[in-house]
């Protein structure tokens, strides 16, 4: 495995990027595959402030999500599970840098596909009610919308089948404990299939829509649930991301990104 040292020098291939103010850093593919950004921290933010456990990133990536639960939350424990092997070992660099020390013992990686039948599942290391809570960021982008020629970008934005949300809250569904949560970030458009796929699993649904300003419809929704509740579903007051005539945060969705406040406010 490469030594932080060796990572920066390949800034080519790689880059060594500051989350939460700093408080974590992620190594990602500088030109290639997926970035992370605003969609990974406001999906982390969905967890709450307090919660202590074990938590599970489902399609992690290079850990962005998981990293910054990890930043926000000094009791979670996280494994990032990620298929696609040059994904994770992105996650496997990005705990092995200095400025993760603080993380590093409470995360590890699982190299392993969310979709697996459920004895190949619980032989990977996914075993039945094992989590308090996952939280995951699946392939939305529908085949048709102009793809990105690059495969490992398009692997991780492309749904590659109709039942995306199924497979993968079919297993959410069997590793996280009763009790516990799960949260997904989505285009508006997939909240059917959200909801579809949650079902039987989750309860006490809560929708959050993030609008790029005040007159723009959204463009991404957080929805997240608790496993075995039957309490119905609610429709939270909206997240502005940007102030009217700037690309500028507002202050709230500035808090919420940099890992000091909760995107549900918990």
């Amino acid at each position: 495995m490469s030594g932080p040292a060796q990572i920066r020098e390949d800034t080519d291939r790689f880059t060594v990027d500051a989350f939460h103010r700093g408080d974590f850093h992620l190594v990602q593919p500088a030109r290639r595959g997926h970035r992370a950004g605003t969609d990974a921290m406001m999906l982390a933010a969905s967890v709450p402030g307090d919660f202590r456990g074990r938590l599970a990133d489902l399609g992690a990536g290079a850990g962005a999500a998981g990293l910054a639960v990890a930043s926000r939350c000094p009791g979670a424990s996280v494994l990032l599970v990620e298929n696609a092997p040059e994904m994770a070992n992105f996650a496997r660099r990005s705990l092995s840098l200095a400025e993760n020390g603080r993380l590093a013992g409470r995360c590890s990686v699982l190299e392993a596909d969310v979709r697996l039948p459920e004895a190949a599942r619980r032989a990977a290391g996914l075993a039945d009610f094992s989590f308090d809570w996952a939280i995951m960021n699946p392939p939305f982008n529908s085949p048709g919308d102009r793809p990105s020629p690059d495969a490992l970008r398009r692997y991780a934005h492309v749904m590659d089948d109709h039942d995306v949300f199924q497979s993968w809250l079919r297993t959410a569904g069997w590793i996280v404990r009763p009790g516990g949560g799960v949260a997904v970030i989505a285009r508006p458009e997939s909240l059917q299939a959200i909801l579809s796929g949650m079902h039987p699993y989750f309860g006490a649904q809560e929708v959050k829509a993030l609008h790029p300003r005040t007159d723009r419809p959204a463009t991404r929704i957080v929805v997240r649930a608790i496993r075995g509740s039957n309490k119905a579903l609610s429709v939270l007051p909206p997240l502005f991301l940007h102030a009217q005539g700037s690309d500028r945060f507002t202050e709230e969705a500035d808090a919420i990104n940099n890992g000091r406040a909760s995107l549900f406010g918990d």
